[in-house]
């Protein structure tokens, strides 16, 4: 059977197989070994697969699952941070234009609202002494609208906030634009507080979005935060090839 392969981030510019011809009940652990051993040559590529998460189909995979002929299998790296808008009490999409945080912030607004609390994640001009010239953002994108509209859905039910914002760029980004923006509208200051801190630490760990930093003397593709356990289709790969 053949198989579709979805490499991001770092993982793009190492990987040139866009395909695989894999034996039938070959799992996704059964794949990550095996494109294990094709990468031993590049150490650091090769030991970055005990830390991904794998994608079926644009769904989060264990290691166990049983790969399908034409399954599109997304191979997502520790992440960095069209549209899809949804109905109140949540709107999330991602973008490749400005993102205007006064007409969202306003947007957000109703009557019943006692706190409105903004996150506006901003590109600085400097990264540990490095000067930054711009950044690169790039997403597997089905899948990232997917789980920032899940995040804000769960927001709203998990503190009991009124409505969620949430928006994040695609693309090049020069110094002083937004990059994510949230806006957790909600009756009181503290349930819109927590909901927003949980928002932008989630998405930094589930979304797959990942970022290129490119500096005055050079480029390099951010580290990302590490997935939640659960996520990790890589670990329980390595730890079998251990003698």
């Amino acid at each position: 059977m053949r198989v579709q392969l979805l490499p991001f981030g770092v993982l793009k510019d190492c990987m040139s197989e866009a395909s695989l011809e894999l034996p039938a009940e070959t799992s996704v652990g059964d794949l990550l070994a095996l494109l294990g051993e094709r990468l031993q040559a590049q150490s650091a590529i090769a030991q970055l697969l005990s830390r991904i998460a794998v994608s079926v189909n644009a769904e989060y995979a264990q290691p166990g699952r049983i790969l399908q002929e034409g399954d599109l299998v997304g191979l997502l790296p520790p992440v960095s941070g069209g549209s899809v808008e949804l109905s109140s009490p949540t709107r999330t999409f991602l973008t490749r234009g400005a993102i205007s945080a006064e007409e969202l912030i306003a947007a957000a607004k109703q009557r019943s609202d006692g706190a409105v609390v903004v996150f506006d994640g901003i590109v600085r001009d400097n990264t540990r002494g490095r000067r930054t010239l711009y950044l690169d953002y790039e997403a597997y994108e089905e899948m990232a609208e997917r789980q920032i509209a899940e995040l804000a859905g769960q927001a709203v039910e998990r503190f009991g906030v009124r409505g969620v914002t949430l928006v994040h760029r695609l693309g090049r980004l020069e110094v002083g634009e937004t990059s994510v923006l949230i806006v957790v509208a909600s009756a009181h200051r503290g349930a819109a507080f927590e909901a927003c801190r949980w928002l932008i630490d989630t998405l930094k760990k589930t979304v797959p979005i990942w970022k290129k930093e490119t500096f005055a003397d050079g480029a390099v593709w951010a580290d990302g935060e590490p997935f939640p356990p659960e996520l990790i289709a890589g670990a329980v790969v390595v730890m079998e090839q251990k003698p």
